[in-house]
């Protein structure tokens, strides 16, 4: 079994998403996803608006998904420890992941001691499926 790791908001479920976590479990012959749900607080910092839904509504939505074999939800602050905790062999990273987290990610990883690898995964018709316009 391979354990791969994703992150995400997810105020909604959409086909994106569903692209995004085949394209992760894709990833291994045997894949156990993990899904990280990002806090309340994190994603009013990172996007500079609060998620619509509670992080804990995110994550019983994103638990019932059947794709998705375990759910978490991530650190208050920082990001290192959850992943620590979840064991990843692969962290798989959307198209349009950026920021203050996936710019060291490598790095801290390292730094942690923790072995995952880090890939990119591909967009699925941003143009159309992307939570921001389908709000």
């Amino acid at each position: 079994m391979t354990r791969i790791m994703v992150f995400g908001t997810f105020d909604m479920v959409h086909e994106g998403h569903l692209d995004f976590f085949r394209q992760a479990r894709s990833l291994a012959p045997e894949p156990h996803l993990i899904v990280s749900v990002a806090r309340d607080a994190s994603v009013a910092r990172v996007k500079g608006e609060k998620p619509r839904r509670t992080e804990s509504e995110r994550l019983v939505l994103v638990q019932g998904n059947e794709f998705v074999d375990e759910a978490v939800l991530g650190d208050e602050s920082g990001y290192i420890e959850h992943i620590r905790q979840a064991r990843p062999d692969i962290i798989a990273l959307g198209y349009d992941q950026s920021g203050e987290y996936v710019e060291h990610l490598e790095a801290d990883l390292t730094h942690s001691g923790i072995g995952a690898k880090v890939v990119r995964l591909k967009a699925f018709n941003p143009g159309i499926f992307k939570t921001s316009k389908l709000l």
